[in-house]
């Protein structure tokens, strides 16, 4: 299994849902909101405490997702993500050895 993470621009997270939506069997996700900045924040000349307040708006999608359909879920952030644009944001994809149901507490896999 794998955790798939995203970090999207807000306003492409209608977009990133109607598309992972349509793959068949996808297992759901949690959405979360985030705050950071990349490495295009670091170039140029720097005043200190205007870089701790210049956090840019992120969206953080998680997928816990077979290992088959990793790919499909990967191209699919990708795509419904992408403006062409700096600050599209990353898919960073994780390995998972095991998952557990705290409803029922049963290991999952």
């Amino acid at each position: 299994m794998k955790m798939v993470t995203a970090i999207i621009q807000p306003f492409k997270l209608d977009d990133v849902v109607l598309a992972l939506e349509e793959i068949p069997g996808f297992p759901g996700m949690t959405v979360t909101d985030a705050r950071g900045f990349g490495r295009d924040h670091l170039e140029g000349p720097h005043d200190r405490a205007e870089d701790l307040s210049d956090f840019r708006r992120r969206v953080r999608v998680e997928i816990v997702v077979d290992d088959e359909m990793t790919a499909r879920v990967v191209e699919t952030l990708r795509c419904g993500a992408h403006t062409g644009r700096r600050g599209d944001g990353q898919v960073i994809v994780w390995s998972v050895d095991r998952t557990y149901d705290i409803r029922c507490l049963d290991e999952e896999g």
